[in-house]
């Protein structure tokens, strides 16, 4: 501890020593620095403050319609990448600044000039951002604020219609692909069908389903058809019954009744005719009237030929009995239901046939069926792929659609220019009453600096000690310096 104050007390005296020099230097770095300073041109400072409002009322609105993207994040990042080549040199059209650049040398310096002043700013947590730019001449700041302030409302409504447009655009020739890819496999499957038209069925069953429904159906056929045939049989005997039986009963009835009770439709009719006319002419004449008379004579001829007719029935009944059995009710009904059950028979044994052929049939296809049900199965999963990828495409690019048409109502973003560009009335840098004190700050740290390199590179001892050390030899003695008054006044001067 005692050594370092020792150092610092001997560096401290070489200072002391070259004082004056040390304080020239402060002063030239003075003068230099202010000169520097007040040299700096002043520079104006344009601003404007602009409000990105994300809480739209279309958002919740057009939920699950349309893609809705993080506008926070997209405005988060548009800041960040706002202050860009490209943006910078569109900048620099829309601002006229490039009128006085006309190298390529001086285009790039202004480029790299402007992307380092500009600055943009997020303030709080609000969606609040602040541009801001600085130059010497306030009209020049002014414009480069209101050409960056267009070029941040313009690029992030550009770029998601870009976007938008970009997206539809893809969607829309992938669509163009997939119609071309379900016409070329509904083209397949239309072949596949015409070319096994036989093994299609409209309720969509395979082989073996339609093979045990034909099977079913066979064996229900055969079943009806015997009942057919069973009930047939049973009407051929009940007919033969009522036939022996209505011819004996026939001809004992012939036999037995009287000529009178036998009927005869037609004659019978004539006579009762006969008979009222008679009654009505009774009423009105005698027994002896001609017209009385000639209406008996009429009903006895009438009678004679009745009899003669029921004569010839009998005849023909004993030589027939069969014949005249046909007419019972119950000998008709008999021969209807078995002219029914033979109709029966013979369409059920049309349909046992046909159950038979399309029995066999199927069993012969069974064969072949598994390749071709395999090969089916293939066609209707690559036609039921393309098509849930195309109704997905259209269902997309509807919401592409939805999305470009919400972004250009304007509503999923709102840029509020809070404050409109202006450039400050006076200067904001450099700021001249904090530069000055740092001038001299720096001054006095090369007075300083000077003079304790002069006092470094001429040596002085200033103690017995600091020479002992130096020369590693014993010192016998120091010799004091006893000044006058004239030397005193002369080193306290130099």
């Amino acid at each position: 501890m005692d050594e370092l104050i020792r150092q610092i007390f001997t560096a401290t005296k070489g200072i002391w020593k070259h004082r004056w020099l040390g304080l020239l230097v402060a002063w030239l770095v003075t003068g230099i620095g202010a000169f520097v300073v007040l040299s700096v041109p002043d520079k104006y400072e344009a601003s404007a403050r602009i409000f990105v409002d994300t809480q739209s009322i279309l958002k919740p609105l057009m939920s699950g319609l349309a893609v809705q993207p993080n506008v926070e994040q997209q405005v988060m990042m548009l800041s960040r990448t706002l202050i860009s080549r490209p943006n910078v040199e569109k900048l620099i059209r829309m601002a006229d600044l490039d009128l006085k650049s006309q190298s390529k040398v001086a285009q790039e310096a202004l480029i790299d000039d402007l992307m380092k002043s500009l600055e943009i700013k997020n303030v709080g947590r609000d969606n609040l951002y602040v541009l801001s730019y600085r130059d010497t001449s306030p009209d020049k700041a002014k414009r480069v604020i209101q050409s960056l302030v267009s070029i941040f409302v313009e690029s992030s409504l550009g770029d998601t219609r870009k976007d938008s447009d970009t997206a539809k655009k893809f969607i829309d020739e992938q669509i163009k692909t997939y119609v071309a890819k379900l016409e070329e496999a509904e083209k397949r499957l239309k072949e596949f069908k015409v070319r096994n038209i036989e093994l299609q069925t409209a309720d969509g069953k395979d082989m073996a389903g339609q093979l045990g429904f034909l099977s079913n159906q066979l064996n229900q056929a055969r079943l009806d058809l015997r009942e057919a045939e069973n009930a047939r049989d049973a009407a051929k005997r009940q007919l033969e019954t009522e036939k022996s039986e209505s011819a004996d009963i026939t001809s004992r009835s012939l036999l037995q009744e009287s000529t009178l009770s036998i009927s005869t439709p037609e004659i019978d009719a004539r006579i009762e005719a006969q008979k009222r006319n008679l009654d009505g002419l009774l009423q009105r004449f005698t027994e002896q009237h001609p017209d009385v008379v000639g209406a008996r004579r009429l009903i006895n001829e009438l009678e004679t030929l009745k009899r003669k007719e029921i004569q010839e029935l009998r005849k023909t009944a004993m030589a027939n009995p069969t014949l005249a059995s046909n007419n019972s009710l119950a000998y008709q009904e008999l021969s209807r239901m078995l002219a029914t059950s033979e109709v029966q028979v013979a369409a059920l044994r049309a349909r046992v046939g046909e159950y038979e052929m399309r029995f066999n049939r199927a069993r012969e296809l069974m064969k072949t069926a598994p390749q071709i049900e395999a090969e089916f199965a293939q066609l209707n999963r690559d036609y039921d792929i393309n098509k849930k990828n195309y109704n997905d495409l259209v269902t997309r690019r509807e919401s592409a659609t939805l999305s470009g048409d919400l972004d250009g109502v304007g509503g999923v973003a709102d840029f509020r220019l809070i404050d409109p560009p202006r450039a400050s009335p006076s200067p904001v840098a450099p700021n001249r009453l904090l530069l000055m004190p740092f001038v001299l700050l720096v001054a006095l740290g090369a007075g300083l600096a000077v003079a304790f390199l002069a006092s470094q590179l001429r040596p002085v001892f200033y103690d017995a000690s600091s020479l002992r050390d130096a020369v590693g030899l014993p010192l016998l003695g120091v010799v004091t310096l006893v000044m006058g008054d004239n030397a005193a006044l002369t080193e306290k001067l130099s």
